[in-house]
């Protein structure tokens, strides 16, 4: 049965898998003992170099299980033919996970970030650092348009992405739709909005969504936020970079 107790222990782990590749950030991230690597992935077409025989040498010591693939079945786990040089290399974060699960839990009570076009490894990684130490629930991360979890953006978080729980998504508007339905308060930032972020008082789980650096939240992701909130700022300051304003978020609690 699909459901059955292996099944989804199973499906669990294949969930908490995060693919790197490129054979720099994948040297890196063997090199690094505290990261908890999986498997490495080869491309049979791959010249022996001095490169490819340190991964080798590296995973073997690690006792990792290297697999090699032709050009077309390695792009199938990479999912990028162009910049993957033939390597990859998963990672098996403890809190990596579905949006899809996460709600299957029924949490009664959360507090979320959502990520909307957050392009920057360097804002994604304090992001993730910023939440784990205020105690955010998870952070919402679409598969496409956002920065990825790679070696910059762990690097970043300062280690804070292995204490995070990082939910994946395909559409990020169609998921909020889903949380919406489920009883979650989502809330946008706007300069506009009449109520503060210290206003807040509801014991609604909640989602906060953050846009993208430049363009800010888009519409179709817009048009699910609930309500809109806004941190009050002097002298004529507008915004405040996406960190900082995550940072704001998670320790509201705190101070």
């Amino acid at each position: 049965m699909t459901d059955s107790p292996e099944y989804l222990e199973k499906r669990a782990f294949y969930d908490s898998l995060l693919t790197i590749y490129g054979r720099k950030p994948v040297l890196e991230a063997l090199e690094d003992l505290s990261l908890p690597v999986h498997k490495l992935h080869l491309a049979t077409s791959n010249r022996r170099d001095h490169l490819i025989a340190r991964l080798e040498q590296l995973a073997t010591e690690r006792r990792i299980e290297i697999a090699h693939w032709d050009r077309k079945g390695l792009s199938r786990i990479s999912k990028n033919a162009r910049q993957d040089q033939g390597v990859a290399l998963d990672l098996a974060l403890p809190h990596y996970g579905t949006a899809e699960r996460f709600l299957q839990e029924s949490q009664a009570k959360y507090e979320l970030l959502a990520l909307d076009g957050i392009t920057n490894p360097q804002n994604l990684g304090m992001i993730i650092r910023s939440a784990c130490a205020g105690g955010i629930d998870g952070i919402l991360l679409p598969r496409k348009g956002c920065a990825q979890i790679d070696p910059l953006v762990i690097k970043a978080s300062t280690g804070a992405v292995f204490k995070t729980r990082i939910l994946r998504c395909d559409s990020l508007a169609a998921t909020l739709e889903q949380f919406r339905a489920s009883g979650a308060e989502i809330f946008g930032l706007s300069s506009h909005a009449e109520d503060t972020l210290s206003a807040i008082n509801s014991d609604q789980p909640k989602v906060f969504v953050l846009g993208n650096e430049t363009r800010g939240v888009g519409e179709a992701v817009a048009r699910q936020c609930s309500r809109l909130v806004r941190i009050p700022m002097r002298n004529n300051v507008e915004s405040l970079n996406v960190a900082v304003t995550a940072a704001l978020i998670s320790f509201r609690h705190q101070l």
